[in-house]
């Protein structure tokens, strides 16, 4: 009975009709005694954290829908509220589905509880949204957005201004903003005040970040590039950036460049998934170009694809990318610049740092920590996110690193080079790495949890014939870095394995890192990879 009150109590302060048709169906189900669908719906609900909120659409606390929205809208409210007497915010969307609807129903709940509040113009790249933050000056920001998870999917980004310079909030603000949501979700969002006095925005604002991302841009010989926006939001704005960078309009991927929520030629939204760039590869041999430029659906993050010396295309790891632009700011920074990576990303940035005198930090995973590096002249993660331009953006963006990218591959050109050749010259300069990640993806996610508790109850002593120094263990924290699911195994000869649950995705992720300082660039290169690859057999045998 206390599981059917509280459904038809949600149910009533709902306000979408199709949540609240389902449910309908739910709370029939369960008064028929299948009450087992309903009870997953309210067993628990989705955790507002250092992501903010991202779970599937549905009705119920446990999925993404306008109560939850409401919910999470308010509780943020009166939390810049408790900070400031005059909070404002600046809300983006991209092209999901509801993720407009949830964009002005923040905008509504913020306006009626007194924060200035400016909605952007229409949906538009994560990126965009960031550079709003602090185009505006405001006290926060919030991208309805969940980039490049499954179709059905949606999420919930909150940024913080002022001090935070726009970066994505980090502890102790996710909880203090959870316990303002938790104190709200106690009532009806209907007895919530609304205002529609809110500002939505021109298109300076794009224009400016168009502007600033362009000027990034030294562009050498021209250039034949290919672009797919992945279903997302990208191509409007990314291509306002190449045209004023100088490179010109790129071709398309045509099944793929307008907004599709649907996302119908990929199974999942995300390049790095096997078979997401096979339409980006087939339009990169039609047209000769010298590289593909792909984005994921709300644009901040980055995959990059070059023909090999036999014509055959191929993605660049996500390190890959890393640590060439890596070493592009490292030729472009101050004395006193920083590099930064997560702890999951190849060591090849701390060789980069080490050579050019420059300050080297590694960071949890997520940008949410990245950017918050005290004097970061450029940082990135192996999930193909890259921070190319601090001044202007404190977040990961696809589209500025797509712009450092290109001004890379035209020197390049300019020079009789290729990407392969820039490779090979990192490795004589900086040492071969090469990387690996396994994700196993879980449909119940205790068996996430068991595998965690398994190695650590038994940790491995090798991994194939590779034997295993020593572990970290960060869930109780480790050195400077708050207590966290992770376990970093150091191998012989400087290899790496760190294992962690997915922030994102109902995933358990494997990153196996190698490196070799002997031999030609080849032989290098081929060492690491050697490593790597006797690594990557060595754990799935593990976890099978």
């Amino acid at each position: 009975m206390d599981l059917l009150t509280t459904a038809r109590a949600w149910r009533d302060q709902d306000p979408d009709a199709t949540t609240r048709a389902e449910l309908d169906d739910l709370i029939t189900a369960a008064e028929a005694g299948e009450l087992t669908p309903l009870a997953e719906r309210f067993s628990s609900r989705l955790a507002f954290g250092t992501a903010g909120l991202r779970g599937e659409l549905g009705a119920g606390p446990n999925r993404m829908n306008r109560v939850l929205v409401t919910q999470a809208a308010a509780g943020l409210a009166a939390y810049l509220l408790s900070k400031d007497p005059s909070p404002s915010i600046v809300i983006g969307y991209d092209g999901r589905r509801n993720s407009e609807v949830f964009a002005r129903d923040t905008a509504t709940i913020m306006a009626g509880a007194g924060v200035a509040t400016t909605l952007l113009p229409r949906h538009l790249p994560t990126p965009v949204l960031a550079f709003a933050v602090r185009h505006f000056d405001t006290s926060a920001g919030v991208m309805v957005t969940a980039s490049h998870n499954p179709a059905n999917d949606n999420g919930y980004k909150v940024y913080l201004g002022k001090d935070d310079h726009g970066s994505q909030i980090v502890p102790p603000e996710d909880g203090l903003i959870a316990a303002d949501i938790d104190i709200v979700a106690k009532g009806s969002i209907t007895d919530l005040p609304r205002s529609t006095d809110f500002i939505v925005a021109d298109d300076t604002v794009v224009h400016e970040y168009v502007r600033e991302t362009a000027a990034l841009a030294t562009p050498g010989a021209p250039l034949s590039f290919v672009y797919s926006a992945m279903h997302g939001v990208g191509w409007e704005t990314a291509k306002a950036v190449f045209i004023a960078a100088g490179f010109g309009e790129p071709a398309v991927v045509t099944e793929q460049v307008e907004p599709d929520a649907t996302f119908p030629t990929v199974a999942f939204p995300n390049p790095e998934e096997p078979g997401a760039m096979d339409l980006t590869f087939a339009r990169a041999e039609e047209v000769g170009a010298d590289l593909a430029i792909v984005n994921d659906p709300d644009a901040d993050r980055l995959a990059v694809a070059v023909p090999s010396a036999d014509g055959v295309w191929r993605r660049l790891t996500g390190n890959e990318v890393g640590y060439l632009l890596g070493w592009r700011a490292a030729e472009r920074a101050d004395a006193d610049g920083v590099l930064a990576a997560s702890i999951v990303s190849s060591p090849a940035l701390r060789a980069v740092a080490d050579a050019y005198q420059l300050r080297y930090e590694d960071t949890l995973t997520g940008f949410k920590w990245i950017s918050r590096v005290p004097g970061l002249s450029y940082g990135y993660e192996e999930a193909l996110g890259y921070l190319v331009d601090p001044g202007v953006v404190r977040d990961k963006d696809g589209i500025s690193a797509a712009v450092d990218f290109l001004s890379l591959v035209s020197e390049l050109k300019a020079d009789g080079k290729s990407v392969d050749d820039h490779l090979n010259d990192f490795a004589d300069r900086f040492g071969a790495f090469a990387s690996a990640q396994l994700s196993l993806r879980f449909d119940d996610l205790s068996l996430i949890g068991a595998a965690m508790s398994r190695l650590r109850a038994t940790p491995p002593v090798h991994v194939g014939s590779v034997i295993v120094e020593t572990i970290d263990d960060f869930a109780d924290g480790f050195a400077h870095y708050p207590a966290s699911d992770i376990l970093r195994m150091h191998l012989t000869d400087g290899a790496r394995i760190v294992v962690r649950p997915s922030g994102t995705e109902p995933k358990l992720k494997v990153y196996i890192d190698a490196s070799s300082n002997s031999g030609t660039a080849h032989e290098r290169r081929a060492a690491a990879e050697a490593v790597v690859a006797e690594l990557e057999a060595g754990m799935k045998a593990l976890l099978a």
